[in-house]
């Protein structure tokens, strides 16, 4: 063999060794819910405060999908993949309808204007855009079948987000539709006792992506809660936990109760509280009780390396910690030049609240400059419309751990180019109202618009008759 043979053949080796080892290369993939044309204001949400603070004030609907679009490309232009979920149809005439509402659909939101505008809020809401609680995820790692696997929330505590599930199914079906990769369950009964509230009360933690992980499933309540004791609704239960986890075939599942005190501050959601990612749970340090969070890291440290990174109360408050979303942020491991992730090179991904708020602000600076623990940057972003009904950075997201063949058989129609996300801000700004009050509810116009926005983007997207308006 002469030398350049052999310097050809060492060249088609290389190539195949690079191609097998992308092809072995896990990584998180983040789905952010696309914020739909009648986000509003509405108060909806018992226990969110900044909800309730806000409610009936004058909201950006367009301004809210750009900010979102945004932080999506943020993530894509630091290297992450990164897809999005549409806006589910709003209002949603179906639900007015079996409650008793009859006529044409612009007689049946006159008549809900006049008789029911609470009824009519809530079938306008545009909550479905904080994808954290569309769905608990497992991925294949971890699951018995060796599939990854997608459980609805049923969101029953709050009756705006309740309506969510039907269509979050059928959406997370054309999401993932290779049924030898992806399963997606149908959401728990609407039971109380199965009250489950997605990935925003769930944390998958492992060594690194393609290690088999934990599943740590965070829950407000159980059978022995006193609910008396309770200023806010426990909106996750621990059988809808464990029901979850039984569903998916989940190999190691932690359950861990929230404080009475946190959910009683306002932390309605874990993800208010703490935020993990591989080996690393950085939370507040009045997150969890401290018998049943020993209990719980216990457990995870058999499986895992654990990196517990505690947030003192005397650095920063609870108040502080919730009305800035500190921990609604999204924790990113950097990306090795081959894909993989760094567990030890994160990045926080923070609401801009947090450099407002000076206690926060302090805190981060003081966090950068401890090489002990490994975030290494964080970076502020606007979501402020977003922030005003109360959710942040993570709330945006649902965060789905792919390998490489799992990423090429997700629907392309759902992934994110730059080009794409240039022709979604276009499309918002064709569509989308600067201003909106739960006033403007009432105008015909409205439900018109959002119908042809809507109609617009699914042929945009090559979705055909994907919502239920299209297929009457």
């Amino acid at each position: 063999m002469n030398t350049q043979t052999a310097q050809t053949a060492q060249t088609a080796q290389e190539q195949q060794e690079q191609e097998q080892q992308a092809q072995q290369t896990v990584q998180e993939v983040n789905f952010d819910g696309l914020i739909g044309p009648t986000h509003h204001y509405g108060g909806l949400a018992s226990g969110n405060l900044a909800s309730s603070r806000n409610a009936l004030s004058r909201s950006s609907p367009k301004q809210a999908a750009l900010q979102g679009l945004e932080k999506m490309r943020t993530l894509l232009n630091m290297g992450y993949p990164q897809g999005f979920m549409p806006p589910q149809m709003r209002p949603d005439l179906s639900v007015l309808r079996r409650l008793g509402f009859s006529g044409s659909d612009h007689q049946l939101l006159n008549r809900a204007a006049k008789e029911a505008p609470a009824l009519l809020s809530m079938v306008y809401s545009a909550s479905s855009m904080w994808a954290a609680n569309a769905a608990t995820v497992t991925p294949s790692a971890d699951s018995n079948d060796g599939r990854v696997h997608f459980t609805p929330a049923n969101l029953l505590t709050t009756a705006h987000r309740a309506i969510e599930h039907e269509q979050t199914f059928v959406t997370l079906n054309a999401m993932f539709p290779d049924k030898e990769r992806f399963a997606v369950h149908p959401a728990l009964p609407a039971i109380h006792r199965f009250a489950d509230e997605g990935a925003a009360n769930h944390t998958r933690l492992s060594a690194d992506y393609q290690s088999p992980g934990v599943g740590l499933f965070v829950y407000g309540r159980d059978t022995n809660t006193d609910l008396a004791a309770l200023t806010f609704p426990a909106r996750q239960s621990r059988e809808a936990c464990e029901a979850i986890a039984r569903q998916h075939g989940l190999r190691h599942a932690v359950f861990l109760q929230q404080s009475r005190h946190a959910i009683n501050a306002g932390a309605f959601h874990n993800d208010v509280v703490a935020v993990g990612n591989g080996p690393l749970m950085f939370f507040h340090e009045q997150a969890y009780e401290d018998k049943a969070r020993d209990r719980a890291f216990g457990e995870l440290n058999q499986w895992l390396p654990l990196q517990s990174l505690c947030v003192p109360a005397s650095k920063v408050s609870l108040s502080d910690a919730i009305s800035s979303y500190l921990f609604n942020s999204q924790l990113l491991a950097a990306m090795n030049a081959d894909g993989s992730a760094d567990m030890n090179n994160m990045c926080l991904i923070a609401p801009s609240e947090c450099a407002d708020n000076q206690a926060v602000k302090t805190y981060l600076n003081e966090l950068l400059t401890d090489h002990s623990q490994p975030i290494r940057q964080v970076q502020f972003v606007d979501v402020r419309q977003s922030m005003s009904n109360g959710g942040g950075p993570a709330c945006l997201r649902l965060r789905v751990i792919l390998t490489a063949r799992e990423r090429a058989a997700v629907n392309p129609a759902f992934m994110l180019s730059d080009e794409k996300i240039n022709s979604l801000q276009d499309w918002v700004k064709r569509h989308y109202r600067d201003e909106l009050v739960p006033a403007d509810l009432a105008d015909p116009a409205l439900f018109d618009e959002s119908r042809n926005a809507l109609d617009e983007l699914t042929q945009m997207l090559g979705l055909g008759s994907f919502y239920g308006f299209q297929q009457a």
